[in-house]
């Protein structure tokens, strides 16, 4: 997929992986100092789209994951929210 066709869709709708690795490209880009200053603003933009995408989705994974409880025998016996 090219840039364009990447440039395109919508940030909500990607998956974590795929967010971070066209956010990975973007820094790429900008860190190799050749791009254009308009096209350099664009791509930023996109950019923090797609970071403001991952941490969604980190903090969602976040509020999902639970601590496995043990019991005095140090058995697995159950569940609880992670402490935040």
């Amino acid at each position: 997929m090219s840039d364009q066709q990447q440039q395109t869709i919508d940030p909500s709708t990607l998956s974590f992986e795929r967010a971070l690795k066209e956010l990975e490209g973007i820094v790429d880009r900008l860190e190799r100092g050749d791009v254009e200053l308009e096209e350099s603003i664009t791509i930023y933009e996109r950019g923090e789209a797609l970071r403001n995408r991952c941490d969604a989705l980190l903090k969602s994974a976040e509020m999902k994951i639970e601590k496995i409880k043990a019991g005095r025998d140090g058995q697995a016996n159950g569940t609880e929210p992670l402490d935040g």
